[in-house]
């Protein structure tokens, strides 16, 4: 059964930045979150468990889309970041 308590992946404004299959991507995302905090109880950086995230993560991409779909999603990044879409204090209105 999964916690109810806040997770570093839980959206300030209460809402994610997802545009489709919002309930099961924030239902993925509390998976990680108690995967994630398990670790870091286990005495893991965050910096290597974004980077482990970012590898797997990535790698999946490139099994079901290929690399070029892949590095086109990617190269839309920089802007996304930029716009606020990853930052989970920012207040959507």
């Amino acid at each position: 059964m999964m916690s109810t308590s806040k997770s570093i992946f839980s959206p300030a404004s209460g809402t994610g930045p997802f545009d489709r299959n919002q309930a099961e991507r924030q239902l993925a995302l509390e998976y990680l979150a108690e995967a994630w905090n398990g670790a870091e109880e286990d005495g893991l950086e965050s910096a290597s468990l974004a980077h482990a995230s970012l590898f797997a993560a990535l790698a999946t991409f490139v099994r079901l889309h290929g690399e070029e779909a892949t590095a086109d999603l990617i190269s839309q990044l920089p802007d996304r970041i930029r716009n606020g879409e990853y930052n989970l204090e920012r207040v959507l209105q």
